[in-house]
């Protein structure tokens, strides 16, 4: 499938037609063009059977239509030209320096491209080619195009002299197989393979042509032979939708086996302690809260059960639509437990929670680590008797011994720092039985047999996110949770002042760090390293530490915080700073979640070029808690693009904006690691252009799963195919069959 994943176990000894191979799955080596030499090279490439050669699709595309005739080229433009190589040379300079330079020709004019320290592209770069060059043009010794990037497309006589009109597919290579040799292979073997895709198409015809997609042939085909770019996008846009569809109907599946399953606990709503938390509130609810509230309360007094995501920029409010949603819980005689990922952060949520239930009747636990043997028992004495209505703590809530007395709702905080088998974990609370994370020898919640919730139905489930996701994004990555999105702010936070300084305003920025310690504020520098390395010139916490605790700061509070302390030194040091016993904490990203010390002010990263724009966002997030003005100072000493990237980080606070933005620089394998979110492996899905085709994606995956929920029918035999094929390993982990 397009996806690439199948690979026959011994598709490099078996010849095309025997062995009963598929004429797609036939090993690269036996394709017209290709022999050992060539297989080895496309290998690298990921390219080893047919399939993958058709599903090689190219990076980028450049119109030749609109590329600057050399001629027309003006010192000072940015410029895109595709010349023949008339002349080529190195050229020595007198300091030593070797510059390749090679003069490009087409009908209208020449210049010159100069390469300065790269001698060996004299090598690769051949009298005749046909080269696709891009860069600025200056002047010098008259016009000269510096390469930011090139392209040997060919030769003059391969193009037949002329590009004009053309769309030119550009294809990821390695050494030894050119854009030239590539495109070569593809031609002699495209109109061959092309029509073999057209049995095994896993979408119905009449679901592309109900969102005007191509089959899958005609896709590949336009993404390879593209007649315009708009015809590459159709391409792309089909390939997009499969990738969707097929998630999104992995989602629908396990949304419509939980439904199954387990019917849910239906809570009813009598307002004895939500009314008196809302009457009692120190401050009014922002309307995207009380939304929030609203569609939580509505999934939870339904018979399914709730599993929900409640998203939210820093500082919105999550915390208190959770204890609204834990009353409800508490008005039906059952518990609640949220789960953070650092007792720091655990601990803060208990003296919030406990401050906001003063005077009402509900008792709050903390569980953590720390705890002493005696505190332990009481609390496990606690939640086992039900006498806690409410139970915070960390992964310490799923470790053997707790065992809950009636577990109605499960919350898990900042849950990209959980695994997916944790956040299932503490939500799969089994009755009368073993669990499924039981089955995968996870630990659970227990709860006690004598009093099961509602016929023993597992808790309803709601986690909890800081970090703002777009929400074409959030459906992607949590489709198989409804979405609530905080997309407000409460009217009293005040915004962080955000300015991006060079390293050379160093020594006026720790002034400045100083000023705020005078007038009694605390300040935070981050590193992106821990340790220093040989290999990137980096400032790293640790030497950093040392030298602003005996030079620049030696008459103040210095602390050091990182990932690679204890766990109990790291906890004394992330306590010291929020008992303002420190009075600067030298730190690398491990403050980026679970530390709240109202009375920051200051926010310095160093080397702030090295961090995503939602990273730097997050970090941004750990001032501004308190009544005081507060300030994130980011320092780079990159280059001009690097600075107007911080850039977007001081003229907006809007996480979503950040994290949009993050998205459109950096993609999204390297914003959201998958490794932490089960991030799929797109190749074609764009968030930012295919919102239209993910929903649509999301609403045709759920209809087909509503007619025919197992794909049992031989019409959508395909589809199943397809799905394991993909998703063999999620769909296990979703428990999907």
């Amino acid at each position: 499938m397009p996806n690439g994943s199948h690979r026959p176990s011994s598709a490099s000894d078996v010849r095309p037609g025997r062995g009963g191979i598929a004429p797609l799955d036939q090993a690269a080596q036996f394709l017209k063009g290709v022999g050992p030499k060539r297989a080895e090279q496309l290998a690298r490439l990921d390219v080893r059977t047919a399939r993958d050669l058709l599903f090689h699709v190219p990076r980028r595309y450049e119109d030749a239509s609109t590329v600057t005739r050399i001629g027309k080229v003006e010192i000072g433009q940015d410029a895109t030209v595709i010349g023949e190589v008339v002349t080529k040379g190195v050229l020595p300079t007198r300091s030593g320096l070797r510059i390749f330079q090679a003069v490009l020709r087409d009908g209208s004019g020449q210049i010159e491209a100069s390469w300065p320290g790269q001698p060996f592209l004299d090598r690769t770069i051949r009298k005749g080619d046909l080269l696709l060059v891009t860069g600025p043009v200056r002047f010098f010794h008259g016009r000269q195009i510096a390469p930011r990037e090139y392209i040997v497309l060919g030769s003059v006589e391969d193009e037949g002299g002329s590009t004009a009109g053309k769309v030119l597919p550009i294809y990821a290579t390695t050494e030894g197989l050119s854009q030239k040799v590539l495109r070569s292979i593809l031609d002699q073997n495209l109109d061959r393979l092309l029509p073999l895709l057209q049995p095994e198409d896993p979408l119905p015809q009449a679901l592309a042509q109900r969102h005007g997609l191509p089959t899958l042939m005609q896709a590949v085909q336009q993404l390879h032979r593209p007649a315009s770019l708009r015809e590459a996008e159709q391409g792309r846009r089909r390939l997009a939708y499969e990738e969707l569809y097929f998630l999104q109907l992995l989602h629908a599946r396990a949304q419509r086996r939980e439904r199954t399953r387990r019917s849910g606990i239906t809570f009813v709503r009598n307002d004895r302690l939500i009314a008196t938390l809302y009457r009692k509130l120190p401050f009014e609810l922002t309307a995207a809260q009380t939304r929030a509230i609203s569609e939580i309360f509505g999934d939870m007094t339904a018979p399914y059960r709730m599993n929900r995501l409640l998203q939210g920029d820093v500082g919105s409010g999550k915390t208190i639509v959770a204890l609204f949603a834990m009353l409800l819980a508490a008005e039906n005689g059952m518990q609640s437990a949220l789960m953070a990922p650092t007792e720091i952060l655990a601990e803060q949520h208990a003296r919030t929670i406990s401050a906001l239930l003063e005077g009402i009747d509900v008792a709050c636990v903390l569980l953590t680590g720390r705890l002493a043997a005696r505190e332990r028992r009481d609390a496990l004495q606690q939640i086992r008797s039900g006498a806690a209505h409410i139970v915070i703590g960390t992964h310490a809530l799923i470790q053997e011994g707790v065992r809950f007395h009636r577990l109605g709702l499960a919350i898990v905080d900042e849950q990209h720092r959980f695994g997916v088998r944790q956040r299932q974990a503490l939500g799969s609370a089994g009755v009368n039985g073993a669990s499924e994370a039981d089955a995968a020898g996870e630990p659970t919640l227990e709860i006690e047999d004598t009093q099961p919730p509602s016929d023993g139905a597992p808790p309803d489930t709601l986690v909890m996110s800081a970090t703002p996701i777009p929400r074409s994004l959030a459906l992607t990555l949590y489709g198989d949770l409804e979405l609530t999105v905080i997309d407000e702010l409460p009217p009293n936070r005040k915004p962080v002042r955000t300015a991006v300084r060079q390293g050379s305003a160093r020594s006026r920025v720790y002034e400045f760090v100083r000023e705020q310690v005078a007038e009694g504020r605390q300040a935070y520098i981050v590193y992106p390293l821990v340790e220093e390395s040989d290999k990137v010139e980096l400032k790293a916490a640790t030497a950093e530490h040392e030298r602003l605790a005996t030079e620049e700061f030696s008459d103040l509070r210095v602390g050091l915080l990182h990932g690679q302390l204890a766990g109990d030194a790291k906890d004394a040091t992330m306590r010291a700073f929020a008992a303002g016993e420190l009075d600067i904490l030298v730190a690398t990203t491990v403050i980026e979640v679970g530390i709240d010390v109202p009375n920051a002010s200051v926010m310095i990263v160093e080397h702030a070029e090295r961090f995503g724009l939602s990273q730097l966002h997050q970090l941004r997030g750990r001032v501004g808690r308190g009544a005081a003005d507060s300030f994130c100072i980011l320092i780079s000493d990159g280059g001009p693009e690097a600075v107007e990237r911080l850039q977007i980080l001081a003229r907006t606070d809007d996480g979503f904006e950040v994290a949009r933005a993050d998205l459109q620089l950096r993609g999204m394998g390297d914003v959201f690691g998958a490794r932490q979110h089960g991030l799929p492996a797109f190749r074609f899905f764009d968030p930012e252009r295919d919102e239209d085709l993910l929903l649509a994606a999301r609403e045709d995956a759920r209809a087909l799963v509503e007619r025919d929920p197992e794909l049992e029918r031989e019409e959508h035999a395909r589809q199943r195919a397809a799905l394991k094929q993909r998703f063999g390993e999620r769909e296990a982990l979703f428990g999907v069959g």
